[in-house]
């Protein structure tokens, strides 16, 4: 079985991102959530099944002291977030939200969180 959970675990990162944006609804979010999921699929060379994307728009947030429109980000999954892959993948969500959003790069904080297996729980379990 552990065997099993290692190479399991080198498949598959879980990666979570949890996006709070200041912006109001938009009506394709659907889309923009999609299109990114299947994005850091393919940027961490993960499976999609195991991918989750989160979307709150509307969030009163302020950044530099300033309301206009900004965007926090949270990127969190089992391995796959090395020093490497966070730059990447920061390049992608800031491109995504301004392309997607209209929120500038320099309007977004991104947070990555590399969280152990025994803290991931998933269908009734956890993965270490």
């Amino acid at each position: 079985m552990a065997y099993f959970a290692a190479d399991f675990l080198k498949i598959v990162s879980m990666p979570l991102i949890n996006i709070q944006a200041s912006v109001p609804a938009v009506a394709d979010a659907n889309s923009i959530l999609q299109e990114l999921s299947s994005k850091l699929a393919n940027l961490l060379g993960k499976p999609e099944r195991y991918v989750m994307t989160s979307l709150q728009c509307g969030v009163p947030m302020t950044f530099a002291g300033d309301l206009s429109s900004t965007c926090y980000v949270e990127v969190k999954s089992i391995g796959a977030l090395d020093g490497s892959r966070t730059h990447e993948v920061s390049e992608l969500v800031c491109s995504h939200m301004e392309q997607k959003l209209g929120i500038p790069a320099d309007r977004t904080y991104i947070v990555f969180e590399d969280v152990p297996a025994r803290l991931w729980g998933w269908n009734g379990s956890t993965f270490g």
